[in-house]
């Protein structure tokens, strides 16, 4: 098959999760013999045409220079320039910038989304971008010739809505077996005298809720905030909150993935805050890491985790799990993480699954 990956910023990642996926699953299928094309910004980091055998179209996004106004900019010109590359199929990682141009889609293409999470839900959105995104999300049904869920949430939210059928996959993780002390020098910590977590740094991933139960904690331990906090008025906001706390540490982004990993695996807590959308990658990793979670207390965390993890809803059951939960007390829940990964989410068994749904799509539209 001839295939192009749209919706995210680029291979390698840079940024996220749609990202670190197309990245994974880009090799994969290059690896089984399709040819593979996947769109990049102009200014992305990696600026080869080429990264393991998968091909990198680059084109222009202005995000940097207009906001997020360049979002839809940039997704236009992918999407004009996937009608000059005669794919089989485009696999949309996403819908919230690129669904407007939805009559621009190469006619010969079979069209598969991933719906990602209910985008519109975000409070960093106003109401008028929040109806924006509804009406996005209605269009991405309609476009598409196949739809992916990546949580069982996701799936019911969009049967009960629009009467359509997706197929659910979730996100993959690697199992992380080699853990590296070193990064505990680099930020100069103790193995399990530390709490963590990794977002981006948006409202609703409740991370002002969590640093405000570290701040009543009488537990002094670092608390490491992961995440690009100085891009948005949200998380400089949160910085000078909480600039009197030393203890807690704004790092910034990180993503390289063995240090992100032995981050988790030595960490005490691992703080999961995540409350819309699907099967986040974030969570996934911290579970293959050997992180004992604290995750927000909702259905697409709940769904993944089970009994295997503790939930918060306030900053004061924050504040509690901190003053009184010890890692070392609870190695059932992490090796039970540990094993759901194994068995259920690991990278080879999600690649396949992919691959298998999309081989499908295209049998059946042909």
């Amino acid at each position: 098959m001839k295939i192009g990956v749209l919706g995210t910023r680029g291979i390698p990642n840079h940024h996220g999760g749609f990202e670190q996926f197309a990245e994974y699953f880009s090799v994969f299928l290059k690896e089984r013999g399709h040819e593979v094309y996947v769109y990049n910004s102009h200014d992305h980091p990696y600026q080869d045409k080429n990264y393991k055998g998968v091909n990198i179209i680059h084109c222009h996004d202005p995000e940097n220079k207009i906001g997020t106004a360049g979002q839809f900019i940039y997704d236009l010109n992918c999407i004009l320039d996937s009608r000059k590359r005669d794919f089989d199929i485009i696999l949309q990682l996403g819908y919230t910038s690129s669904t407007i141009w939805f009559r621009l889609l190469p006619k010969k293409s079979i069209i598969v989304t991933n719906m990602d999470g209910l985008e519109w839900k975000r409070t960093k959105y106003s109401k008028l971008v929040q109806k924006f995104l509804k009406y996005a999300e209605k269009l991405a049904v309609r476009s598409s010739d196949f739809l992916i869920s990546d949580s069982l949430g996701i799936k019911e939210y969009l049967n009960q809505t629009y009467n359509a059928n997706s197929k659910y996959i979730a996100y993959g993780a690697e199992l992380f077996q080699k853990p590296n002390t070193d990064v505990l020098k680099e930020y100069n910590l103790v193995k399990h005298e530390y709490n963590m977590l990794i977002a981006r740094i948006e409202p609703e991933n409740n991370i002002e809720t969590i640093l405000e139960g570290v701040a009543m904690s009488k537990n002094n331990q670092p608390f490491l905030v992961i995440g690009k906090h100085d891009i948005n008025n949200y998380g400089k906001k949160l910085k000078l909150k909480f600039k009197n706390h030393k203890n807690i540490k704004f790092v910034g982004g990180i993503y390289n993935i063995e240090k992100l990993n032995s981050l988790r695996y030595f960490s005490n807590l691992y703080f999961h805050g995540h409350s819309v959308g699907g099967t986040n990658p974030s969570l996934l990793e911290a579970m293959a890491s050997n992180s004992l979670i604290i995750a927000n207390n909702n259905i697409f965390n709940k769904s993944i985790l089970s009994e295997n993890a503790f939930y918060f809803e306030s900053s004061e059951d924050v504040k509690n799990y901190i003053d009184t939960i010890r890692k070392v007390d609870f190695k059932e829940k992490v090796l039970n993480c540990y094993k759901e990964i194994e068995k259920n989410y690991n990278w080879e068994l999600i690649n396949n699954e992919y691959l298998n749904f999309i081989s499908e799509c295209l049998y059946y539209q042909s």
